[in-house]
């Protein structure tokens, strides 16, 4: 019955072109490829490529068999990646948790490179509000966590700053504030707020409760369309809002008083217990200064 070698010969001579450039990509003599081809006709009882030219052409046997020889190559590479993990404390799935305030199309360039690195780790993502996330991790699970900074960090976990994403204060155009300029803080308190916290009724340290008359949400898309709808002023990252900002939905608003707005620090988290893994350092240093 043919082997793993004579396979590796003859769909590598087609991708090359030639027994030559095959043996070249292998390091292997020519004669070697040569014969581990001959070897597969024999067990194949067919031939699988026309030597009548300068360069081999696949017969029509040859065409029928190279989509089964490929799928069989990379099958026996899986296995071979998987049996050099047996005796690793890579996990076999990760979790990345992420706040939704944080832009997902940024992090994705990490995990193209990160996934090149581990084929054979599987990737779940979630989406949650970043206390939230620190809540998750205390379960030890595999999982990093991408947060706006918060003050309390549990001592089991740790951290490092990634970067910063901008926030502003916005309205709906429709909305009263919209009109006018605010000359201080009680302009504010006069209309409701629209504030993010955590499941758990937890408020994220920079996310200050200003007015008496405050509606929640754990996520900013929410908050994003409450604002559209005109219930209430509030603070987005930039990047949630500049759709709405550019349709005219939204406004930012207009201040007398110092900028309000805020440069939000974004962290990565690991739990102690699988901070030091490769796999973890690898991902901490993919997602650094991505931001």
């Amino acid at each position: 019955m043919f082997s793993v070698e004579q396979l590796q010969a003859f769909v590598t001579t087609v991708n090359t072109g030639s027994f030559s450039a095959a043996a070249r990509h292998l390091c292997k003599a020519q004669s070697v490829v040569s014969q581990h081809i001959i070897n597969l006709e024999i067990d194949c009882n067919v031939t699988l490529f026309k030597r009548t030219g300068r360069y081999p052409q696949l017969t029509d046997a040859g065409k029928k068999l190279l989509p089964q020889a490929m799928a069989l190559l990379n099958q026996h590479q899986r296995l071979t990646n998987s049996a050099l993990t047996l005796n690793d404390q890579t996990p076999r799935e990760i979790t990345v948790a992420l706040d939704e305030g944080i832009p997902l199309r940024v992090i994705a360039q990490a995990i193209a490179e990160f996934q090149i690195k581990y084929p054979n780790v599987s990737l779940e993502f979630l989406s949650a509000s970043s206390l939230d996330i620190i809540d998750m991790l205390k379960s030890e699970k595999p999982l990093t966590g991408i947060i706006f900074s918060e003050l309390n960090i549990p001592s089991y976990l740790d951290y490092e700053c990634i970067g910063s994403v901008k926030f502003d204060l916005y309205v709906a155009k429709s909305h009263p504030l919209a009109g006018q300029v605010c000359e201080n803080m009680d302009n504010l308190r006069l209309h409701r707020q629209l504030l993010i916290r955590s499941r758990n009724t937890l408020t994220s340290s920079f996310q200050l409760k200003i007015s008496p008359d405050t509606w929640y949400a754990d996520n900013y898309f929410v908050l994003l369309e409450l604002a559209i709808q005109g219930y209430g002023w509030c603070l987005l990252p930039n990047h949630v809002a500049v759709e709405a900002l550019t349709n005219g939905e939204l406004v930012k608003l207009a201040l007398e008083f110092e900028d309000v707005g805020w440069l939000a620090n974004v962290d990565i988290l690991q739990h102690q217990r699988h901070s030091s893994l490769e796999v973890f350092k690898l991902l901490r240093k993919l997602l650094r200064n991505l931001l």
